[in-house]
């Protein structure tokens, strides 16, 4: 391991023991009650949030929507349903071909493999690694906006695309702190780590941050 990694894997381990103090336990800020909802929602969360996705669809949860639900709400049923959400017309087509590959090849399961999530329409990198973390506990880091951005001020990567962001910090962000890492990340950029105008007086990691505006 060269001293540059090093040094960065030390700062993420730092951050992250601050982050894990202050939040043991952090869960997914998306409603599910089973693992095909949490694919669903991950998959609509695309240029949403989540707020958005769970005023849309946890009534629908709370009436055990299933893959069997989506296919006979046909696409239209199924778009009419997330009107709301961005490109609802592609996500309607998305969901309701993810959910016929779910009953027709997976017999009604979420597959656990990376290469079987990502073979399902509407599924990307990102949305696999949040359902292998979050569905069965992979060691996985799924960089969205929030993680790109954070990750890139606390100095854990200079990199210009999420998946080579997601290569570095597999690098230094240890293991232990997998997959849980996500969410700390996540909620530290949707709370405190904001894009316009982050709030770095209320940071717990402030001192550990080059990026951090002066108090």
């Amino acid at each position: 391991m060269t001293s540059k990694i090093a040094k960065v894997k030390r700062t993420a381990t730092s951050v992250l023991l601050r982050l894990q103090k202050q939040n043991p336990e952090p869960k997914c800020e998306l409603f599910f009650k089973t693992d095909y909802q949490l694919l669903v929602s991950v998959v609509l969360s695309a240029q949403s949030t989540d707020k958005m996705v769970n005023r849309c669809m946890e009534p629908l949860y709370r009436k055990n929507m299933t893959p069997e639900t989506v296919i006979k709400m046909g696409i239209k049923g199924f778009e009419s349903k997330i009107r709301s959400l961005g490109l609802a017309p592609t996500k309607a087509k998305n969901v309701f071909h993810l959910s016929r590959r779910v009953v027709e090849e997976f017999q009604g399961r979420v597959p656990d493999s990376r290469e079987e999530l990502e073979s399902l329409p509407g599924v990307g990198r990102k949305t696999a690694s949040v359902v292998l973390a979050e569905v069965f506990h992979h060691p996985t880091l799924a960089v969205d906006t929030h993680v790109f951005r954070v990750t890139r001020r606390l100095g854990l990567h200079n990199e210009s695309t999420p998946m080579k962001a997601e290569g570095r910090l597999m690098e230094v962000v240890p293991s232990r702190f997998l997959p849980k890492a996500h969410h700390w990340f996540i909620q530290l950029g949707r709370y405190t780590c904001k894009a316009q105008k982050p709030l770095c007086h209320l940071c717990h990691v402030q001192d550990l941050c080059p990026s951090s505006l002066p108090l």
